[in-house]
């Protein structure tokens, strides 16, 4: 039943995405977030109260999500499927990312700059206002790719393990890290437990992602399949992430173009390592390839785990 609630939900993902106007329980969780770190991220002991912040965080959602799903299934077995259908979309973001990669796109089809950086600063954290079009394309490509992972295989991987409750559980640790995972002076202690917690939850979903963006999408190179998987492990180390390089190196290779390098962050200069080649120069349309990966990873992504679930499930039976 779980893996039919996975299909629901990427199926509700694609068509619906996430509604403007309908309450989103990544802001609550934001929220609640929010509140502890006001409270806790001072004075002394803060790796403590941060690592306090990131099981309470954790523990409330997963034990919420859970009694959600099972009183749906108290009522019927297809509420209890609809309902964690319902909850698996909401927490997934393919229609959310390929919008929000198009607004970039579309401003650059036009040869609008300043529209196309506008719209590239709501989904990164370097500055923008400067950026030349190939330095767009990367900052697009290199979030769509990161978020490949982080935003839609992740969070299936827990659903088809878990459903909707280890979904959630993920979007939580996620949710976590992107708030207070910081290496600051600000979070360095306080998030310390929940980046590292987010690193483990995506070690396994970011090297499959990869590895399946490296096997079965299309390619726009013609260096051969081994070279690239050889190149992918070596230069996916680079990434100061244990876990986005693999996805970041995997598209690099697989379209031919050269990610990383120097990016700007509230005027100062940050290096990031080279992943790749410029086999082909970075241009709008890799906007438009990075997308169909994501949505090409995320299909074949719930056919390989869903299917050895399903296949371990059906043994053990």
């Amino acid at each position: 039943m779980t893996i039919l609630a996975v299909i629901i939900g990427q199926m509700l993902d694609l068509i619906l995405g996430d509604p403007p106007k309908m309450p989103h329980p990544v802001r609550w969780i934001g929220s609640f977030i929010g509140f502890l770190t006001t409270k806790w991220n001072k004075g002394s002991h803060r790796i403590f109260k941060g690592a306090m912040t990131g099981i309470l965080v954790v523990a409330i959602v997963a034990i919420t999500t859970f009694f959600i799903v099972y009183a749906a299934y108290q009522i019927h077995l297809m509420v209890g499927i609809l309902v964690e259908g319902v909850l698996i979309g909401m927490g997934l973001a393919q229609k959310s990312l390929k919008e929000a990669a198009m607004e970039v796109y579309m401003a650059l089809t036009r040869g609008d700059l300043e529209e196309a950086r506008k719209k590239l600063s709501w989904i990164v954290g370097r500055d923008t206002e400067h950026l030349d079009e190939p330095e767009i394309v990367r900052g697009v490509v290199e979030t769509v790719s990161e978020n490949t992972s982080d935003g839609v295989t992740a969070p299936l991987f827990y659903a088809c393990l878990f459903g909707a409750t280890g979904l959630w559980t993920y979007k939580a640790i996620n949710t976590l890290d992107s708030m207070i995972g910081y290496k600051n002076e600000k979070y360095e202690e306080f998030g310390k437990f929940s980046a590292r917690l987010d690193d483990v939850a995506n070690f396994i979903p970011s090297r499959i992602t990869g590895l399946i963006i490296l096997l079965f999408t299309k390619k726009k190179t013609d260096r051969p399949l081994a070279e690239r998987l050889r190149l992918w492990l070596k230069d996916a180390k680079k990434h100061p992430s244990p876990n986005s390089g693999y996805l970041e190196a995997a598209t690099s290779y697989q379209l031919g173009i050269r990610l990383g390098g120097y990016n700007s962050y509230h005027g100062v200069p940050s290096f990031r390592a080279y992943m790749g080649t410029p086999d082909v120069p970075l241009a709008s349309d890799h906007i438009k390839a990075a997308i169909q990966q994501m949505f090409v990873a995320s299909i074949l992504f719930t056919i390989l785990i869903g299917g050895v679930i399903v296949a371990i499930s059906t043994a053990w039976s």
